[in-house]
């Protein structure tokens, strides 16, 4: 029977089918191969930026303080530690020096009247052709103060008294009334308003005139002792002086006393 060439047979030294790309042929090391003995390669180090860290850091520093300053004034303000003082209170240190006394002076006057007067000093300090917002100082000033009006009973002379002979009735001639200086009560006096211009505060800076008030406390004296002159206050001390004097003779017997005033 003919045989057909294209009928082969397969033969040991025939070449075998080469590998496929689709399955790449995967060669590991031979046997004499020198192996590294560092499993894995070198890790890359990758340096990472630290920051905020200290800032994070005070930041809950001073969250935790306010936590606990908050905590304990709203205990102490519900009441829960009656006995707990504050511990950011308002103190208080008097380094004054004791007061020296000075001198003694003995009076005998009897202050028969008493004004009390209240004012409002307006004075302003400023430059002409120059705004105010730039140049200018104004206060307006509440002054609260009085006035006591006696008689001097040490400046009585010889005769001024003249008794009846049965001393049943006297005549007495005083001195008339006078005013004593005004008295500011501090407590009463405030400012109430105050305007400076740019330049004044800046000057403020640089020096400042604590008796800059003393010339508005000036004023206020000069305003409510006029107006003490103008209440006739006189009147009214002479009255009540009459009837101190004539209560008192009375009660030692005298049945009539007349008490004349020296003109003003």
């Amino acid at each position: 029977m003919a045989r057909n060439d294209d009928d082969k047979v397969p033969s040991s030294e025939e070449p075998k089918d080469p590998k496929t790309s689709e399955y790449p042929e995967i060669t590991g090391p031979e046997i004499g191969d020198t192996l590294d003995p560092r499993p894995n390669p070198e890790p890359v180090v990758v340096p990472v930026k630290q920051g905020g860290g200290a800032m994070r850091g005070l930041f809950w520093l001073v969250a935790t303080i306010g936590l606990v300053v908050a905590l304990v004034l709203g205990a102490k303000t519900i009441g829960l530690f009656p006995d707990l003082k504050n511990p950011f209170a308002e103190e208080q240190t008097d380094r004054s020096g004791p007061a020296l006394l000075k001198s003694v002076q003995d009076l005998s006057q009897f202050v028969a009247a008493e004004g009390n007067f209240e004012v409002i000093v307006d004075v302003q300090k400023d430059r002409k052709y120059i705004p105010d917002f730039l140049l200018n100082e104004r206060i307006l000033f509440v002054a609260a103060g009085s006035v006591e009006v006696y008689v001097d009973f040490a400046s009585i002379g010889q005769g001024s008294v003249k008794e009846s002979e049965d001393r049943r009735s006297a005549e007495i001639t005083l001195p008339a009334p006078q005013l004593r200086p005004v008295r500011i009560n501090n407590e009463r006096s405030y400012v109430y308003s105050e305007e400076r211009g740019v330049f004044n505060r800046i000057g403020d800076v640089f020096s400042s005139d604590p008796n800059r008030l003393q010339e508005v406390y000036r004023l206020a004296e000069t305003k409510i002792g006029d107006a003490a002159k103008e209440a006739d206050l006189g009147k009214r001390a002479e009255e009540n002086t009459r009837k101190m004097l004539q209560q008192f003779l009375a009660a030692l017997g005298y049945t009539s006393v007349t008490v004349n005033f020296q003109a003003s």
